[in-house]
């Protein structure tokens, strides 16, 4: 695979899962403001754009896994770490959202 393309694949990754940390950090906004609807739908959202970035880093594997020679680069290692804290973060925040609504519920 020539670099060029990994470094493509690299900022698919990052463009994607930057934009779901984006909309995460928006449902934190609306959990704090008790708007738990919105707060779902931009999760949701968010799930969505990690769900392409995974499917880019999904495609590079299966080349690798079919004998495709893979050679990694800085960037790709920066993208899958922007990927895997931005995975976290959304576990997070629907634990976040779970307990602002029990919360909010019990006053």
């Amino acid at each position: 695979m020539e670099q060029e393309e990994i470094q493509v694949v690299a900022f698919e990754i990052i463009l994607h899962s930057g934009t779901a940390r984006t909309n995460i950090h928006d449902a934190f906004k609306k959990m704090r403001e008790n708007n738990y609807e919105e707060a779902e739908q931009l999760l949701d959202e968010a799930n969505q754009e990690i769900t392409l970035a995974h499917q880019s880093q999904t495609d590079l594997l299966q080349k690798y896994a079919s004998g495709e020679s893979i050679n990694m680069e800085i960037i790709m290692v920066h993208a899958q770490d922007h990927l895997m804290t931005t995975m976290t973060l959304k576990e997070v925040a629907i634990e976040m959202l779970h307990l602002y609504q029990k919360v909010n519920d019990a006053v």
